[in-house]
């Protein structure tokens, strides 16, 4: 054998021999009336349909030669690899904990709220946020900056009901976009409002304040949404809610949220529509996102909980939710799993979720004093901020570290997960379902993409 011939041996390997195996986290559905498969892959957020000689290719993957052209394209779309995932996973989720991109801040002007709805997991208190308290989240920004070595500054509105304390945001945003200048950052922000107050002054001050996305609910059409967002002490807003989103012109995106519920499931598709016409009446930028709605204890204390979805219901609501907000696998949930993300209520108590910012009893400490510098040893109740971490990757639940869906719910919501229980994914024992779902909607894109070109 000559010294070319011994050098051709040692350098052709098949794929399996140069390390490259079939990723832990596909999911497959054939697709209606084709040949074709569509696949998605949660680690790396891509979906795309397959041909069958490519599936067979698929299939025999590590028997085929390591420079078969088809090794690539497979590659790029993470439906193969040479990586352990789920160690990638773990990886980020401990980096996730610590590692800042950006400071973020949840800040409730208010705990009070001018609706009244059956669902929701708040006990609103009245009042608003004091100077004092403003003065301390100033304070807070500046510190988490220094420690975090980040410059910029990510904020969401909150509360209760936030514009009713519009003069807060009005103070806090400049203080914030000043310091964020002053550091030469980034400063974003969004909001999270029912929209009853949103008139054109309340637009342009918060398009001045650099809020460039909204969230506002709307539970169906009209009798359907006055039945469960409806004043506090009665009166219908379903009216008002829609004349301000014709009429007032918004800076940014305005996500319309519908909370589904058994009274209201039947009205998807048609409050999806009445949101696309909205959008194109106002000029506005306007799209539909169903929730299904889940119970809490402080709804149930109301006695006036919603029928809520359960089995097929609730897997077909998730199955639409999920599939519009498909994307790569993070190692982390939400913004509980990072120091550098907290919640501020109007008193300045310090949470971990969204769902806790009324709930004192399970503060971490306050934005007077709490140091980032030392996270735990300047926490009033340290094992409250503890608790909520732990639950980011690696998941101490081997079912879950197990779990194809791994990349998408990383062990579902860390509140949940610690005062009821894990919640999976609706439609966790349905993938096909899901698949077809994320295929039409990145189909539709697609051709809307192409139509948007050609015009």
């Amino acid at each position: 054998m000559t010294a070319d011939s011994t050098e051709q041996v040692q350098a052709t390997r098949t794929a399996g021999e140069a390390g490259w195996h079939v990723s832990r986290y596909n999911l497959m559905a054939p697709i209606p009336d084709t040949r074709m498969v569509a696949i998605a892959n949660l680690y790396k957020g891509n979906c795309a349909e397959y041909t069958p000689i490519e599936m067979y290719l698929l299939s025999v993957l590590e028997e085929l030669d390591e420079n078969h052209p088809i090794i690539e394209r497979f590659a790029k779309r993470g439906i193969i690899c040479k990586v352990d995932e789920r160690a990638a996973l773990e990886t980020l989720g401990r980096a996730s904990c610590a590692a800042p991109h950006a400071i973020g801040l949840t800040i409730c002007p208010t705990m009070g709220c001018n609706f009244d709805c059956p669902y929701c997991f708040e006990d609103h208190g009245r009042g608003k946020m004091s100077q004092e308290v403003q003065d301390d989240v100033m304070a807070l920004a500046e510190r988490m900056i220094d420690a975090a070595g980040v410059k910029s500054v990510h904020v969401t509105w909150f509360g209760g009901e936030p514009l009713l304390a519009c003069d807060v945001i009005d103070a806090l945003s400049k203080r914030l976009i000043a310091l964020t200048q002053e550091r030469g950052g980034e400063y974003r922000a969004s909001i999270i409002t029912n929209g009853y107050l949103l008139t054109q002054d309340v637009a342009d001050m918060l398009k001045e304040h650099k809020v460039d996305s909204l969230q506002i609910t709307i539970d169906g059409l009209r009798a359907s949404h006055d039945a469960t967002r409806h004043l506090r002490g009665g009166g219908p807003t379903f009216e008002r809610i829609v004349d301000n989103l014709r009429n007032v012109k918004i800076a940014g995106h305005v996500n319309i949220r519908h909370n589904v519920h058994e009274g209201n499931r039947d009205q998807m598709d048609e409050l999806s529509a009445f949101v696309e016409q909205l959008a194109k009446e106002s000029g506005n930028d306007l799209s539909y996102y169903p929730a299904p709605v889940s119970g809490s204890a402080v709804a149930d204390k109301r006695g006036r909980q919603v029928g809520l979805l359960c089995g097929d219901d609730a897997s077909d609501i998730g199955i639409r939710q999920e599939a519009g907000r498909f994307r790569s696998g993070r190692g982390h949930y939400c913004g509980a799993h990072s120091v550098w993300s907290v919640g501020i209520d109007d008193r300045g108590n310090l949470q971990k979720c969204w769902e806790a910012v009324d709930k004192p009893e399970i503060s971490y400490g306050t934005a007077h004093d709490w140091d980032p510098h030392d996270p735990l040893g300047s926490a009033s109740h340290p094992d409250n901020l503890t608790k909520y971490l732990n639950t980011a990757c690696p998941i101490p639940d081997d079912e879950c570290r197990e779990c194809v869906w791994l990349p998408m719910c990383v062990g579902g919501c860390p509140h949940k997960r610690l005062f009821e229980g894990r919640q999976c994914v609706a439609f966790k024992n349905d993938p096909e379902k899901y698949v077809l779902a994320l295929h039409a909607r990145i189909r539709k894109e697609k051709k809307q993409d192409k139509k948007k070109q050609d015009d």
